[in-house]
């Protein structure tokens, strides 16, 4: 997989790992405030980690991905975040359903079907297992996107509500 996307996602040469979106497009670099890392660990404090399996391959009008099963817990993330900057809604608002994926190629229909062909010729039966324990916040303010901060998912033995929108706290007493 990482091969087809250094060759496919233009993402890729340009420093983003291998990810799913929770939340684009969002603040630049500059703009990332005391006050949006709160709003983001108190998200991040109130989910717990969990297993996932990158479980199908997938097709988006140019883009060739792979789907999360579950999906649930991306989505309930991305509600999380979303909520919490609603200046920022997932992919500009240009989407309705949050449809988690990692994006794997972009191209046109002869390159995306040679990709496809690829993936289903060596795609484990079972999918490929993964574990989220963290999210990532990423910029791209030099011409490399470049990973700015990691904010752990630490709950215990719950999830995030759908609708939840954590608030960050004030240490100093009163509403933030």
């Amino acid at each position: 997989m990482a091969a087809l996307r250094a060759a496919h996602d233009p993402s890729a040469a340009e420093g983003v790992p291998a990810h799913i979106t929770l939340l684009f497009p969002f603040r630049t670099a500059a703009d990332i405030d005391d006050d949006a890392l709160a709003r983001a660990r108190a998200i991040a404090a109130g989910a717990r980690p969990f297993d996932f399996t990158l479980a199908r391959i997938g097709r988006f009008d140019g883009t060739i991905y792979l789907a999360p099963e579950p999906a649930a817990p991306f989505v309930a993330l991305t509600q999380a975040l979303a909520g919490a900057f609603p200046e920022h809604p997932p992919y500009g608002g240009l989407h309705r359903d949050i449809v988690p994926h990692l994006t794997v190629a972009r191209g046109d229909a002869a390159v995306l079907d040679r990709v496809e062909s690829e993936l289903a010729t060596a795609w484990p039966a079972r999918g490929i297992a993964a574990r989220a324990t963290d999210f990532i916040l990423i910029a791209n303010d030099t011409g490399r996107w470049r990973t700015l901060h990691r904010f752990a998912l630490q709950r215990l033995g719950t999830t995030i509500a759908r609708g939840h929108r954590p608030r960050a706290s004030n240490p100093e007493g009163g509403d933030p």
